[in-house]
């Protein structure tokens, strides 16, 4: 296992996070939770992940259990993560990230865990609603009063994380240090305005369903159907906010492709190339797995160690690049996009296409 400082902030975290959605379902039950849980820790995973709403609050539960069942030299190597935002209850203000809410949701999430103190206490999304002043006093007072350690968001557009971090500095409030978006291989939009924003901002990004709801996992294929156990399956919504065209997109198939010859060829699983892959992309700290068993999980933390080489790196970037992009992100989105990604080295590219732009806009274009 690797660490990296979570942005800005001066924790180290480890590069796989353990995602705790299936704790409380019938493939994980507690038993099964706490040997995952074990398991991370023994691989010096170190970063957990739950929120408030997984499971109607089992997962959070579970996880507070596992601490108090376990020594306190295990736990107190875990880095503690978890949200609040999404409805809790039945009342009209049981939702969203005003302080009355997020208060609520914060006392709760501290019953659950049995802890004083959560270590990243993440905004699940955006909520239209509330004043970003309102919710950002509220989390700067819940840091100064020792409920939370660092504050972080998930699921925030580039203008939605550029507008709570521009407002946390100009009121002197607690900056957030994390951004948790959705990020793999067959959703690189996230490319486009999320991470700039991230990266400009000193947010370390947090990926969440890193195997793209099972499909860069290899075991499916462009015309089998998906069995209605899985995450993808027929039945059931792939995943979240994923990406509704995973299935019918060639780029997503074309991804996949990519995944299985650069695993055959490195000889890993192509859920490890995968894995291996976002969790070094630059802005990533952190990539996190969730699994039903410990057994999928221990071929997920192989991959903590994972650095792909460049031949390999280009087969999958170009096999996933979103491109030709919609506007805004035409020649010169794309050309910043690839900047961020790869660093200085563009930048002559991104002259140019700036140059590019000038000149059409002048002419009237």
């Amino acid at each position: 296992m690797q660490y990296r400082t979570l942005g800005n902030s001066g924790i180290l975290v480890s590069n796989l996070a353990l995602g705790t959605m299936n704790f409380g379902t019938e493939e994980t039950s507690q038993e099964e939770a706490f040997t995952q849980l074990d398991a991370f820790i023994a691989a010096g995973g170190n970063l957990i992940d739950t929120a408030d709403v997984y499971n109607g609050g089992i997962a959070e539960a579970t996880v507070g259990e596992w601490i108090a069942a376990r020594p306190r030299d295990i736990t107190d190597r875990a880095v503690i993560a978890t949200k609040g935002r999404v409805r809790t209850g039945d009342d009209v203000n049981d939702v969203g990230l005003s302080r009355r809410h997020l208060d609520r949701a914060l006392t709760t999430s501290l019953r659950r865990l049995g802890t004083d103190t959560i270590d990243l206490y993440q905004l699940h999304a955006w909520d239209p609603l509330t004043p970003v002043e309102e919710t950002l006093s509220f989390l700067d007072s819940a840091v100064r009063a020792g409920r939370i350690r660092y504050v972080g968001l998930s699921n925030f557009t580039g203008w939605q994380l550029q507008l709570a971090v521009s407002t946390a500095r100009a009121h002197g409030y607690q900056l957030p240090v994390s951004l948790q978006a959705q990020y793999n291989l067959a959703t690189r939009e996230t490319e486009w305005e999320m991470l700039p924003a991230a990266r400009h901002n000193g947010l370390g990004v947090l990926a969440w369903s890193p195997l793209a709801s099972g499909f860069l996992t290899g075991k499916y294929t462009r015309d089998a159907a998906r069995t209605p156990d899985t995450r993808a399956g027929e039945d059931n919504p792939l995943y979240q906010y994923t990406s509704s065209n995973y299935e019918t997109s060639d780029r997503t198939w074309n991804a996949v492709d990519a995944v299985r010859r650069v695993a055959e060829d490195t000889g890993v699983t192509p859920a490890q190339v995968a894995l291996g892959w976002v969790a070094d992309r630059p802005g990533v700290v952190s990539a996190i797995v969730g699994a039903r068993t410990v057994r999928q999980l221990t071929g997920s933390l192989a991959a903590a160690d994972l650095h792909l080489e460049a031949d390999a790196l280009a087969t999958l970037d170009s096999a996933s690049d979103p491109n030709p992009a919609p506007y805004p992100y035409g020649p010169f989105g794309s050309a910043q996009r690839r900047r961020v990604a790869s660093g200085t080295e563009a930048l002559g590219e991104l002259i140019q296409a700036h140059q590019a732009g000038t000149e059409a806009r002048t002419s009237g274009s």
